[in-house]
């Protein structure tokens, strides 16, 4: 008869703290270079030396060799524009699919939920017909129109908005409140945790898009950050690993001073929603 052998508990805890370490030691590895071959001279971006000058001037020089104003003021816009017109759609559909009956509904919503399962990446050649199309080619409304009526959004509200106890609702009718009125005043104020953590996903992944966007701009007018990041580093500096790690910081400083200002936010809002 077989017997097995269990390791003390406070083993066992040690092992798992000490591989989460690991990990994140792993994953955070590329950033702490990044910041190190930033902020030190170009000798030094091979070379670990704790007395090696500190300098500014690959930031100064990385600024200067692009046009990263503009990118930065075009991402700014991108992000805004989806956001804006994703948080307006799909906060109308999930309503309609949580609280409505009309003939098709599940059908229409099993057809969202489909919409989950197909990667953006598939319909890139379709899209860039349509575009075309509409004659809206190398602009930020081509960038962000693919992504404007977003299944996962309508998906998360949907569930969140069933939650919300149909009595207010009715209370709401009562008091003689539109059906809009009732999504403005009820619905919306007490899925703002939910809206957050949308917001903070649609903004991180649209500021970090960088395959469309580098298929649908050809000028620097409507180019983001991470295509012209992209751009600057295969033609302008080549291997000066010194300035485009210093490029690099300047396109992901925003997201990380968010993080780490928000971040209490971040995780109560995700928790709340429900996200895993």
């Amino acid at each position: 008869m077989s017997t097995m052998v269990y390791a003390p508990r406070g083993v066992t805890r040690a092992l798992e703290t000490a591989a989460a370490w690991l990990l994140g030691l792993l994953w955070v590895l590329p950033l702490l270079y990044a910041f190190w071959t930033a902020f030190h001279p170009a000798e030094f971006s091979t070379r670990f030396v704790l007395t090696a000058p500190l300098t500014l001037d690959n930031f100064a020089r990385a600024w200067a060799a692009a046009p990263f104003a503009r990118y930065f003021l075009n991402t700014v816009l991108l992000v805004t524009m989806v956001l804006a017109a994703q948080l307006v759609l799909v906060t109308l559909a999930a309503y309609s699919f949580a609280r409505f009956e009309f003939p098709g509904r599940d059908v229409l919503f099993a057809l969202v939920l489909v919409q989950l399962m197909i990667m953006p990446d598939v319909l890139i050649v379709e899209n860039y017909r349509t575009m075309t199309v509409l004659g809206i080619k190398d602009t930020i409304l081509a960038i962000g129109l693919p992504y404007m009526a977003s299944a996962f959004g309508i998906f998360l509200l949907r569930q969140t908005f069933k939650t919300v106890p149909r009595e207010l609702d009715e209370a709401a009718r009562v008091e003689g409140a539109s059906p809009l009125m009732v999504l403005w005043k009820v619905y919306v104020p007490l899925a703002r945790p939910t809206y957050l953590a949308y917001a903070l996903v649609s903004v991180s992944y649209h500021w970090n898009n960088f395959l469309w966007p580098l298929i649908i701009t050809n000028s620097v007018e409507s180019r983001p950050v991470t295509v012209g990041l992209q751009v600057f580093s295969a033609t302008d500096q080549g291997l000066d690993w010194s300035i485009i790690t210093a490029a690099t910081l300047l396109t992901t400083a925003p997201l990380l001073i968010a993080f780490l200002l928000f971040q209490r936010q971040f995780v109560q809002s995700f928790m709340r929603a429900g996200i895993k």
